[in-house]
This record gives C-alpha cells, structure tokens and sequence, in this order.
C-alpha cells in the first residue's frame, strides 16, 4: 500500500484521497490459474554444485533467475498452481530426459523444448501448451501423445513451433493436439472463453473482487456508453455490460476480440461492441464520431501502462470519470500525472493479485474538475 501512494505522489506529484487498505488475498498458494515454465540447457547450479566432482544433468525446466536470462532454476514442486501442474510439469521434463530430447540454449538458438504453459480454470478446464523450438515432428508427436495418455483431464493439449528470437505465440500458429482450443471459466453468472493467447487475470478468485471495485467505482446508473480499453477478451466490458447502455471494448491482439464477441454471445449479451487495433492508432476522433462520446472510459493496460497518444486522446474526450486499473502503480501514476489538470483522483483501492510478491494492481478513479 505504501508502495502505490509513493509511487502516485512522487511520480504523479498528484494530490491523493486517503488509499483504501489493499484487499489480501483469501488464497496464498496454489492462487494462480496460469505458469510458464522454461526449458533449458544452462541451468543454474549451486556452488555446492559447480564445485563438486559429480556430473550434474544441465537440463532444467522451471524460472528464470532474476536479471539472468539464460540460467533457469530447476524447480520440482512449485507452490503457486493447483494440481496436476507440478506432475504434468515433472512428467514431461522425465520423459524428455529419459528420450534425449534437447533443451533450449537462449544464446545459440538451438534446442526442441523451449516454453511449457500451463492454465486452469476454478469450472474445472485445463489446458497445455507445448512450445518448441525445432521442427522434430516424429519427437513432438511421440511427447504430446504420452501428454495426452498419461494426463486425460487435460481438456485443451495444444503445441506452437516458434522459431523466433523471443517466445511470444500472439503472431504464431497454435496447433490443436487434442481437445478444444480453449477453456472455460466462470465469474460470477458469466462464462469466459480463455484461448492460449488470451489474458485473463492469474489470480481467478482476486479477479471478481477487482472488477466488482471497478464497477463499485464506476459507479454506474445504467445509461452511460463505455468504453473499455484494453479489453482483453473483454472480461470487464462483458460483465458490466448488464449495467450500462452499451460497452465498446478495443484490444490489440485479434484472437482475444474474436473470444470477446464469443463470450458475449455465449452468455446472451447484446450490447458489447469489441474492436481489434493498436490503441494509439485506433482510437482517434474518426472512432469516437462513429461509436460515440464515452461516459466512462475503464482502462487496464498492460504493464507498460498507456501510450501518451491514449492518454492524449482521453483528455480530448474527456469523459466524466476513467477507471484506471494498473499492475504496474509507476506507469500509472506517470499517466495519471498527464491527465492531472483535468482530472481529480477521488478514489484508490489496491488489491493483491500476486501473494509473495511486491507486485499490486491499483483502482484508481479519476473524476473530471
């Protein structure tokens, strides 16, 4: 909590409201719905390790160790995912080192097995996706069968070769193994289709409280038109959507609109509206005209926080209130900083997505002078 004021008055230089005590959260463990795990062939060894005259397997699926990318702590058990995370995670690692499969080296660009994610959902779905890095068809189909065979209750097994210098999948090819190519969750009384390249909050149970103190701020009486920028797969546009006249959501990533028409459809909702495009560029005076001048505009972008030409054009349409929610308290209050001469933060509630860690995401509500 003390890191987020700091961060709003020495950044922002903004005057604040008193900050209302952070909302822990109820789990500690086993909280979140989404890892990512690292293949590698560099793994980090304990002094212990490297002065020692044993030969040590250098192989390694797990974290990365921090200001370090290319050394990846060996993890067996980790604490933040329900099972069977840690079992699919050690059976696969088993199964590539009893078959010789070659780990992924960061610096040389070579290696089959380079990312492992794993997502489920509290409706029971479960999904897997295999990240390599090497076109070994016959080897990738031997492993993704004895996935499929040793763990049945995976509901989505899916597979990316990514042969790019980073491993983001939002321009790759996801290949359906087995299964759907997506999961279900549940909020509330509304479904959400969660695709690989899809966000949704990690922390699924924290994730309804955030968004119910996004509503609680918005403080909607049902005629407004909102906007909500960076929508996602338009989790909050979609759930407010039954308290207001009409929800516009703008998200950059294509296959997140398209799960975002998706769950409208599938949970009966008739007045979201979503559009896919680089923010800065999309929304302009040319969108504003032909969709309308926002009553609320919600924002929660990622954690690089919003571009200055958004900021820009928020200020220019300059709805009554804009709901800001952040990961990342620095970037917002830089951003809040530019909207200061127009905007007043009345209300600012952090809540705790991220147990054992320093991170926080941030409500911040911002009501026109």
């Amino acid at each position: 909590q003390q890191q987020v004021e700091d961060h709003l008055t020495r950044i922002g230089k903004v005057e604040l409201p008193e900050l209302s005590p952070i909302i822990g959260s109820a789990k500690t463990e086993r909280y979140r719905n989404k890892l990512e795990f690292t293949f590698s062939n560099k793994k980090w060894l304990t002094k212990e390790q490297i002065d020692s005259e044993e030969v040590i397997e250098r192989n390694a699926l797990g974290f990365h160790v921090p200001r370090l990318f290319d050394k990846i702590v060996d993890i067996e058990t980790c604490h933040l995912m329900a099972d069977p995370a840690n079992a699919i995670k050690n059976e696969i690692r088993s199964f590539a080192l009893a078959n010789d499969y070659s780990f992924f080296d960061i610096r040389e660009q070579h290696g089959l097995l380079r990312i492992l994610m794993i997502r489920y959902t509290d409706a029971g779905e479960l999904m897997v996706l295999v990240q390599f890095f090497e076109e070994e068809q016959e080897r990738i189909d031997l492993l993704m069968n004895h996935i499929k065979d040793k763990f049945p209750e995976i509901t989505s097994l899916l597979y990316v070769i990514n042969q790019k210098k980073n491993d983001t999948i939002y321009d790759q090819d996801i290949i359906t193994f087995s299964g759907k190519d997506h999961i279900i969750e549940k909020m509330g009384d509304l479904q959400f289709k969660i695709g690989p390249k899809s966000f949704y909050q990690t922390n699924s149970q924290q994730a309804k409280i955030l968004y119910d103190k996004t509503i609680a701020f918005a403080d909607f009486k049902g005629d407004e038109l909102v906007y909500d920028l960076y929508t996602g797969t338009g989790t909050i546009a979609n759930y407010c959507a039954g308290q207001v006249k009409k929800v516009v959501g703008i998200e950059y990533v294509e296959e997140a609109i398209q799960d975002a028409f998706v769950n409208a459809e599938v949970n009966g909702i008739t007045n979201t509206d979503f559009f896919a495009g680089d923010m800065k560029d999309l929304l302009n005076d040319a969108f504003i005209s032909e969709h309308g001048q926002p009553d609320v505009i919600i924002t929660d972008p990622p954690r690089a926080g919003m571009h200055e030409n958004v900021v820009n054009m928020i200020l220019k349409v300059a709805p009554k209130k804009v709901v800001y929610v952040s990961c990342n308290p620095a970037t917002q209050a830089r951003d809040i900083s530019l909207m200061d001469e127009q905007y007043s933060v009345t209300k600012v509630q952090p809540v705790d997505m991220f147990p054992h860690t320093h991170h926080v995401e941030n409500v911040v509500l911002l009501e026109l002078r």
